[in-house]
C-alpha cells in the first residue's frame, strides 16, 4: 500500500517543479532585458558583418553601438515589440531584419524554397519514371525480354559482352 502513496507523491512533487518553472520563465520573459536580448537576435547589424545585431563582436563595429543604445531607448520608450521592429526597418531597411515580414510580397520569401523543392521534387520522380518507362519500352520493342537478347545481337557483340561481365565480374546489372 505504501507504493501507490509514494507514486503520487513524486507524481505530486514533480508537477509542482513544473510549474514553478514554468512560471519563474514566464515572469522573466517580460522585463526589458530579456525584450532587449530577444529583439537584437531578430535584427541584422548593418556593418556589413552579416551578424546579428546582439552578437556583432567584431572590434570597432562603427554601427552597433548606436543602434544597440537605440533598440534600449525604444524599449525604454514603451513601444512594442513589433513597433521597434518596424521602425528599424524603416529606418535602415527591410534588410535589417533578420526574418522577412511574413505578409504582403515578403510572403514570397518564406514561401518560395518549399516551392523550389517540391517543383524539384516533382520533376524528379517523373523523370525517374520516365526513364523506368523507356526501359520497358525498349526491351518491349526490341522483341520483349532478355532472353531473346542473344538472338538480335550478332556472335561479335556477345563474344565482347561476355568478355566485359568477365573482366568486371559483372552478372549483368549494375
Amino acid at each position: 500500500m505504501a507504493t501507490p502513496m509514494r507514486f503520487t507523491f513524486w507524481t505530486r512533487t514533480v508537477e509542482a517543479c513544473v510549474l514553478a518553472v514554468a512560471i519563474c520563465f514566464s515572469l522573466g520573459a517580460t522585463d526589458a532585458s530579456a525584450r532587449f536580448n530577444n529583439l537584437s537576435h531578430r535584427l541584422y547589424c548593418t556593418c556589413g558583418c552579416a551578424e546579428l545585431l546582439g552578437e556583432c563582436n567584431h572590434v570597432g563595429c562603427p554601427e552597433s553601438g548606436h543602434e544597440l543604445k537605440e533598440l534600449t531607448a525604444a524599449i525604454a520608450s514603451g513601444l512594442s515589440d513589433q513597433q521597434i521592429l518596424d521602425q528599424f526597418a524603416a529606418k535602415y531597411g527591410a534588410t535589417m531584419l533578420a526574418a522577412p515580414p511574413t505578409k504582403g510580397f515578403d510572403l514570397v520569401a518564406w514561401i518560395a524554397p518549399f516551392a523550389v523543392f517540391a517543383a524539384a521534387l516533382l520533376g524528379t520522380i517523373l523523370l525517374i519514371r520516365r526513364w523506368g518507362g523507356l526501359g520497358a519500352k525498349t526491351q518491349a520493342a526490341a522483341g520483349g525480354s532478355a532472353a531473346d537478347d542473344s538472338a538480335i545481337i550478332g556472335p561479335a557483340e556477345q563474344e565482347r559482352l561476355e568478355r566485359i561481365r568477365r573482366e568486371t565480374d559483372n552478372e549483368g546489372g549494375f
